[in-house]
Formats: structure tokens, C-alpha cells, sequence
């Protein structure tokens, strides 16, 4: 799963039109372990396409477009995909692995195919490059960029798209530098004390992460349009069903701006979510969210009982990683 800031790159693309004049795109798509039975495709000024399901199991729509970017949907992950006039767009991949399995086949399809490769090489970047010292970390991002720049420039590609991708490429370049430094200053907060907070419960009344000295704390920062955060929450709830009475506490912090605090309320209700449930009060801008430098979300943290950091950027729920490191400590 990509880190938001790689994401929200490529979503300035994602929502950028080139042309200005509608032409027909055909698109079918053909998605084994599918998460929905609609798929939908977004992009600039509010452009929606919802394709559902056939009885072919296949999804399949003819419609009108503007050549551009555009992101695909299943409703619980997403992909970036390029449209231009009178493309014939074949998708065929499995959702158990939703970026790996991507492939574009048919009449236009190059720079979707494109999208999706770049895509995996951020995401493996960021899985291996992250955790190298500054010297090798700068070597490997600058071999990154010139390797990339390289590869779209040799690519059978749109001119158009080749110039918003030297743009993305870039600003990966240049976020990718600002993340490391952020990730850096978020580990040397291992072993020392968390910042607090003192967040609104579901339940009613407040709580402050001070209520829960004595047990182990594990922090999930979340919103209701995160995408990415409501795929978590299978695994979160069976990881807080696995370690229900050992000391720890499972809380949940939603990052919903002030105006969402009634559909916080429902989505807690009806999803039946466990643990903890708070609300921030300033959502990205709240004390504890700005103390751990979070610049994308699902954001885990792992606190110990005298309310000193673990982890700062904790194995999320479906990481198996994480059950390892709550056995070590709870068993």
C-alpha cells in the first residue's frame, strides 16, 4: 500500500485533464477476488463513471471522456489510469494483490501501463530505501529520478502525458526527500516520552493518552474517506479479538475535520468498530497529529505502559509484523 504523499502526487495527475473535447472510451475490466461488484473511474470536474458488474462477471462500459489522467476505484483500494480518444481499455488483475496484478491491454493503454509500473517502483522504493542512512538513502533516490526520467522519455507515450509524468516524477523526487527527513526525526522520538492528547470518546467524555499509562497503547490514525484506513479495520478488529484482555488498548483516532463528527459517529456505529474511538480536535492540525509529523494516513503508533514511544510508524494491522512484535511483548 503506497504512503499517502506518493499517492497524493499522483492524484494532482489523476485529476488533470489534457484535452478539452469529449471522444468515446471503451473499457472492460476483468477482476478475480474482486472487493466490489462496481468499479468506479474519477477524475477532473467531477467526472464519474460507475461501471457495474455483468453476468459475464465482467465489467464493461462505453462512454465519454476528455484525454487524461483519472483514478479507478473498487471501493476499498485505487489506481491511476490515462484515457485518451478512442482507447479500448482492457484491465484484467486480482484485488488480493491490487497494484502487482494491474495490466492494461488493448488500444491505448501505454500510458496506463506506464502509471501502474511507476506506481509499484515508488511503493518498493519507499519499502526499501526508507530505511538506509542519508548517504545511501540521497544515492539511490538520485538513481531513482535519472532512471525513471530515462525510462518515460524512451516510452511510446503521449507528449502530454510525458510532460505531467517529468512533473510527477519530480515532486516524487523532491517529497521522497522531505519523507525521509520527517522519518527521521520521527525515530528519534523512540524511547522517549509521547506527546499527549485529550480527544473527544465515542463513548462519551474525553480521553487523554495519559488515561492509559500501565498498558500498551496502539494508535491508529484514521479518517472516514481514507480508503487505505477502512481496509485496515478487518485486521484491526482481528488483532484487538486476538489480544482482548492482555494489556494493551487499541485506540483509534479520527483526523475528520470538525464538520464530519456526525458521520465519524455513524461510521463508528455501524461498522460496530472496537477499542477506543476518539476524534481530534483540529484534524491534520491537531497538537498530537503535528508532534508526530503525520503527513499521511493509516498512521500507526505503538506506546509502552510508562507512555513512551516503540514505534513511531508502527506495522499496520495487516502487516504480519505487527502480531509478531504484540506476541514478543504481551506473551
Amino acid at each position: 500500500m503506497k504512503k499517502l504523499f506518493v499517492a497524493g502526487l499522483v492524484l494532482f495527475n489523476a485529476l488533470n485533464v489534457i484535452g478539452q473535447g469529449k471522444s468515446t472510451v471503451k473499457f472492460t475490466a476483468k477482476i478475480a477476488n474482486r472487493n466490489s461488484d462496481t468499479l468506479v473511474i474519477k477524475g477532473k470536474d467531477n467526472f464519474k463513471q460507475v461501471i457495474p458488474i455483468d453476468k459475464k462477471q465482467v465489467f464493461a462500459a462505453t462512454f465519454e471522456a476528455p484525454k487524461g489522467f483519472y483514478m479507478f476505484s473498487d471501493g476499498t483500494e485505487s489506481s491511476n489510469l490515462f484515457l485518451k480518444p478512442n482507447s479500448e481499455v482492457n484491465l484484467t488483475m486480482n484485488a488480493k494483490e491490487f497494484d502487482e496484478t494491474i495490466v492494461y491491454k488493448g488500444k491505448g493503454v501505454n500510458e496506463s501501463n506506464f502509471l501502474a509500473q511507476q506506481a509499484l517502483k515508488d511503493e518498493s522504493f519507499q519499502k526499501d530505501a526508507f530505511s538506509k542512512e542519508l548517504g545511501e538513502f540521497t544515492a539511490l533516490l538520485d538513481a531513482k529520478l535519472k532512471a525513471d526520467t530515462e525510462n518515460l522519455e524512451k516510452g511510446d507515450l503521449d507528449p502530454e502525458f510525458k510532460v505531467a509524468m517529468r512533473r510527477s516524477i519530480e515532486g516524487f523526487n523532491k517529497y521522497a526527500a522531505e519523507e525521509y527527513d520527517r522519518a527521521a526525526k520521527a525515530n528519534k522520538m523512540v524511547g522517549k516520552a509521547s506527546p499527549d492528547f485529550d480527544y473527544e470518546n465515542f463513548k462519551g467524555g474525553k480521553t487523554k493518552l495519559s488515561d492509559l499509562k500501565g498498558k500498551y497503547v496502539y494508535i491508529d490514525l484514521w479518517a472516514t474517506w481514507c480508503a487505505p484506513c477502512r481496509a485496515e479495520i478487518p485486521y484491526l478488529q482481528k488483532i484487538e479479538e486476538k489480544y482482548h484482555g492482555k494489556n494493551i488498548e487499541f485506540v483509534s483516532i479520527s483526523i475528520d475535520k470538525l464538520k464530519d463528527n456526525e458521520k465519524w459517529k455513524k461510521f463508528v456505529t455501524d461498522k460496530h468498530l472496537g477499542g477506543v474511538q476518539l476524534f481530534a480536535d483540529k484534524d491534520w492540525e491537531s497538537e498530537f497529529v503535528v508532534n508526530y509529523g503525520v503527513t499521511g494516513i493509516p498512521r500507526f503508533i505503538l506506546i509502552d505502559p510508562q507512555g513512551n514511544v516503540v514505534k513511531s510508524e508502527a506495522p499496520r494491522p495487516s502487516d504480519p509484523e505487527l502480531d509478531k512484535q504484540l506476541s514478543a511483548l504481551l506473551n
